[in-house]
């Protein structure tokens, strides 16, 4: 907890330092307490579903059978996977439950390096692309920071899609682009900054280098990649054992090898340099440039 205090104080530190301003609330009090009641509701089906080692009811959903395998799958045993409008609802407020209330702070640990390559750089000239972008938390504190950055999010699902339109509804436009992050539909060299927040973990290592070949093919020479994903082992040795525990308790396929992988030679191998790393509470926050 200790980590997580410190975390929190370096945030507001670099709210008070003009580094980006403070989050305003993406949903109401009276809102979040619905998302909760509903989670809670939904807790008994995810508590069978993990008991029975069923991951199957995304893949039984409408349009399922044209995803990638790897992906129609209950991840967390998620009712619905990442593809029905009820997970979409709910995921928010399950993350934010499962980290104890930091997920959102984890994810603002990447605005920092955002903030540094933007200093001296005209927004309304600058295009950034958040890969992955789920239910748009981390799109909406990008534009909060940054009104007139030309600003996209792709995500494979499009009912987190249509959650992150809700999210975003109030504020300037952000391009949502439903694809997969294998192929991402934007030219070469187009984008000034890419961010991939917690999506590697849920890759098979063959996936996860095609999307960092692809990450690397839309950025423009000198580009920033901000990645933010979890601890791998030997990050934080006295947390090795909750990162073996993780795949187990909550239906992570590919998450052993993650917290194995050599994540600075894929982004090596991709022409991608990588310049620092650090840690943020239980996220790993790797910062690339491409040469």
């Amino acid at each position: 907890m200790a980590d997580l205090r410190i975390l929190f104080l370096r945030d507001a530190a670099a709210v008070r330092d003009g580094l980006y301003p403070a989050a305003e609330p993406a949903e109401s009090f009276a809102d979040h307490l619905r998302s909760l009641r509903a989670m809670f509701a939904d807790l008994p089906t995810i508590v069978s579903r993990r008991a029975a080692d069923d991951t199957t009811s995304a893949a039984t959903l409408p349009g399922a059978e044209a995803l990638p395998a790897y992906y129609r799958q209950d991840f967390h045993f998620q009712t619905g996977g990442y593809l029905s409008e009820g997970s979409a609802r709910l995921y928010d407020a399950q993350v934010e439950t499962l980290f104890y209330g930091a997920a959102e702070v984890m994810r603002r640990a990447g605005l920092r390096s955002i903030a540094h390559y933007m200093q001296g750089r005209d927004q309304r000239c600058t295009e950034m692309l958040d890969v992955a972008c789920g239910t748009g938390r981390f799109l909406r504190e990008v534009r909060l920071a940054y009104p007139a950055l030309g600003l996209k999010g792709l995500d494979l699902s499009k009912t987190y899609l249509e959650e992150a339109r809700r999210h975003l509804d109030a504020l300037r436009h952000v391009d949502l682009i439903a694809a997969n992050a294998e192929l991402i539909p934007l030219a070469d060299n187009s984008q000034d900054v890419v961010t991939a927040v917690f999506l590697f973990h849920e890759l098979p290592g063959e996936v996860r280098r095609r999307v960092t070949a692809e990450i690397a093919r839309v950025l423009r020479v000198g580009g920033l990649l901000v990645f933010i994903d979890s601890l791998q082992m030997g990050d934080r040795p006295a947390w090795d054992g909750l990162l073996e525990a993780f795949p187990v308790r909550f239906h992570e396929p590919f998450f052993a090898h993650y917290t194995t992988d050599d994540l600075a030679a894929m982004f090596t191998a991709a022409g991608l340099t990588h310049q620092e790393t650090s840690h943020a509470f239980l996220s790993n926050v790797m910062v690339c440039r491409k040469q």
